[in-house]
């Protein structure tokens, strides 16, 4: 298994940052940690993917406005919460949009479609990128004894818990996307 994480993992983690990557990083923390990844290397991809597909989203939304607003149409109240961020806090809103599931990828959508500066997207977004992946990569680095310890005391246990905590999360949030 640990040749498979070490082979694979950066991998994996680059592919999962690019839509979200806030549980990939903090598993590849804790694998850090562990010592089958480096904590250095798992930041960079991470942050490099996560930027990357950030700007995608902001480009696709900006080039084709049509596209993103038939890929938006099933999000309203999503989109709603994205426009009132922007409108309150501007463009700090870049900053606290890589904290908050469910609005991540919409938030860069959303401002493609309005007139932001591009140019200004891009800067705030490299730095929240790098915040972000250090705050979360060295976070669950430091937590990596304390989430080991608490894996291998409910490891069977905790499977179970997280399929069903994964499954009853998938399910709330397919009836409030229907709605």
């Amino acid at each position: 298994m640990e040749a498979l994480i070490k082979d694979w993992g950066y991998i994996a983690l680059f592919a999962y940052s690019f839509g979200g990557g806030f549980v990939g990083l903090i598993v590849a923390g804790v694998l850090s940690f562990a010592g089958d990844l480096n904590l250095y290397i798992s930041i960079a991809v991470a942050a490099s993917a996560n930027f990357i597909g950030d700007q995608f989203l902001f480009f696709l939304a900006r080039k084709n406005k049509s596209y993103a607003k038939d890929m938006m149409k099933n999000y309203g109240r999503k989109i709603a919460l994205a426009h009132i961020m922007m409108r309150k806090y501007g463009s700090l809103v870049v900053f606290v949009q890589k904290y908050i599931y469910g609005i991540k990828t919409l938030i860069p959508l959303a401002m493609g479609l309005t007139k932001y500066s591009s140019v200004k997207f891009s800067i705030y977004n490299v730095f929240a990128t790098i915040i972000w992946a250090v705050v979360v990569g060295y976070g669950s680095y430091a937590a990596g004894e304390y989430i080991l310890a608490v894996a291998d005391d409910f490891k069977y246990v905790g499977i179970g818990i997280v399929i069903v905590i994964a499954i009853g999360i998938s399910f709330i949030f397919k009836r409030i996307d229907k709605k």
